[in-house]
């Protein structure tokens, strides 16, 4: 069988007009004051050199040359988004193009990364994109003290010093589940690893993985995240099952390697406690709801809010 490039070859010579339009993009091509400059360094390279790298020379041509302008990677018009313009490698008689990530690339791959300390569970967008600087109300004297605590703990987490979560309850509306989306994010501009999860969709998420065999190493995860987060416990229907063999486990595990937790209750710990005694069996347990709360209490301390929560405009 003919080689393809020969028969591309022959047939390009044999329409006129086609071999005219190629003759002329070669002309082009070549005379592009870029192109020029590099070809006349290497005068090594023949015409049967350059006609065999016509297309690479083609495409640096025709790729975008100017990148000050650029606002962001969607925007790029270059060949390969987010890539600067080609350069021009000559390795004796060959020639290749070598691409490089812009400064916005860069950038995006940094933040996707960071992004991507910020483990979730159902916990809504809103929540895993609050900051401490500009969506944070520190006006009252309770939300200074929030703040306190937050930069007190993020502080000693980032110097390897082991520093107890918090257990932050009150009645609705205060933002509790707003500042775990505060810390996780000072954490994660730290590089601080954190998941957030939703209690009563990982009593959900559990049961599930039962099914398909992904139990043990959900568990494992969240055991040993660098900090864990726990936003509304107690308003899941619990049961023994997985007061006792996944939360106990996992808060066991975590205060014997001091790895700090931080929780959210519409219930403060003595409610919490009877919250834990009672399973969706309708049992009553005290000593081993007790047991899961002494572990809390190991792995953080209380805060209580009082007032409305008022994002900063």
């Amino acid at each position: 069988m003919e080689p393809i490039q020969s028969a591309m070859k022959k047939w390009i010579n044999s329409n006129k007009r086609i071999k005219d339009n190629v003759s002329q993009q070669r002309s082009n091509v070549l005379n592009d004051p870029d192109i020029k400059k590099v070809l006349s360094n290497h005068l090594e390279l023949d015409e049967q050199d350059i006609n065999r790298h016509l297309m690479k020379l083609y495409e640096y041509q025709q790729a975008s040359k100017n990148c000050e302008q650029c606002p962001h990677v969607k925007g790029c018009k270059n060949i390969i988004k987010g890539y600067t313009p080609p350069q021009l490698d000559i390795d004796g008689k060959d020639i290749s193009l070598r691409y490089e990530k812009c400064k916005n690339k860069i950038h995006e791959e940094a933040q996707l990364e960071k992004e991507a300390l910020v483990g979730s569970l159902y916990i809504p967008k809103k929540i895993k994109q609050a900051k401490l600087g500009g969506d944070m109300d520190s006006s009252s004297y309770e939300r200074k003290a929030v703040v306190r605590e937050i930069i007190e703990f993020v502080q000693n987490h980032t110097n390897g010093t082991f520093h107890k979560g918090l257990y932050i309850h009150g009645p609705f509306g205060t933002g509790k589940s707003f500042i775990l989306g505060v810390i996780a994010n000072e954490l994660k501009n730290r590089s601080v690893k954190s998941d957030i999860i939703y209690m009563p969709e990982l009593v959900r998420e559990m049961k599930a993985s039962i099914k398909n065999d992904s139990l043990q190493s959900k568990i494992e995860r969240f055991k040993k995240v660098e900090v864990l987060m726990l936003d509304d416990i107690g308003a899941e229907s619990i049961s023994s099952w997985f007061r006792d063999e996944v939360l106990g486990a996992i808060l066991q595990y975590r205060m014997m390697e001091d790895l700090p937790v931080f929780f959210t209750s519409n219930y403060n710990l003595e409610q919490l406690e009877e919250h834990l005694a009672t399973s969706n069996r309708g049992d009553v347990e005290t000593i081993k709801a007790g047991r899961i709360v002494e572990r809390i209490m190991q792995l953080s301390k209380p805060l209580e809010l009082t007032n409305r929560y008022r994002m900063n405009e």
